[in-house]
């Protein structure tokens, strides 16, 4: 059996439970997918942005504190943040909306450009 993705430093519980909704089922999986793609597949799975949830991943899967975290290496990681959730997040859309798009309901909205 996998090791839970809350086996990674600094993820706990919360962090399982959503990781699952977004088709993540273990550390293993976490691990193989990377920070980026997994903060993506969590705010296209309804996870509202929240930098400092990505970054304690980022964190996590290098072994470190999540507050370790600091300077140029905290601002670059922003700046992947905001790419992060541009790309993925779509603001306009309701949870309803969301959701129902998730179940293959609806499609997509174009995003303004």
């Amino acid at each position: 059996m996998s090791d839970p993705v809350s086996s990674i430093r600094n993820l706990g519980p919360a962090m399982d439970a959503a990781c699952a909704r977004a088709g993540i089922h273990s550390a293993d999986d976490l691990r193989a997918l990377g920070a980026d793609e997994v903060y993506a597949r969590l705010l296209k799975n309804g996870t509202k942005p929240h930098f400092i949830g990505y970054y304690v991943i980022v964190m996590g899967l290098q072994g470190r504190p999540w507050n370790d975290c600091k300077g140029k290496e905290k601002a670059d990681l922003r700046k992947r943040f905001d790419a992060i959730k541009a790309r993925a997040h779509d603001k306009g859309r309701s949870d309803l909306e969301a959701v129902l798009d998730r179940i293959g309901v609806i499609e997509k909205r174009a995003v303004p450009s």
